[in-house]
């Protein structure tokens, strides 16, 4: 259950940054962020196929101590970051009004 709730909280962070921050698309473009250390929030879909494509962003999110989620639907992450196609992953550079709303997620994941 907690996981559904991290979930959905993934999903209203990106909604949010969308709105009054800045985010990144794209499992590229996300990883060169994260190796820049300049995320806030990583979210990728599961749902990626072949799974090899985000594999590494779990393990170099941990690494640069930045909080990862992932997420079920690659066409809720795409749709939820403004995108009218899916992506396998969204970085949240600036958080916006977001930002509380990341703390949880951090202290959610953390555990």
């Amino acid at each position: 259950m907690a996981e559904v709730s991290l979930e959905n909280k993934a999903y209203e962070a990106v909604e949010i940054a969308k709105k009054t921050g800045k985010l990144k698309r794209g499992v590229n473009e996300v990883t060169k962020i994260v190796e820049k250390g300049l995320a806030k929030l990583v979210v990728y879909a599961k749902d990626v196929n072949p799974s090899e494509i985000i594999m590494h962003l779990e393990p170099l999110c941990h690494e640069k101590h930045i909080p990862c989620v992932g997420v079920s639907s690659k066409e809720e992450l795409g749709a939820a970051s403004g995108l009218d196609v899916s992506t396998g992953a969204v970085a949240v550079i600036q958080e916006g009004d977001a930002g509380e709303l990341i703390k949880e997620i951090k202290a959610g994941s953390a555990r």
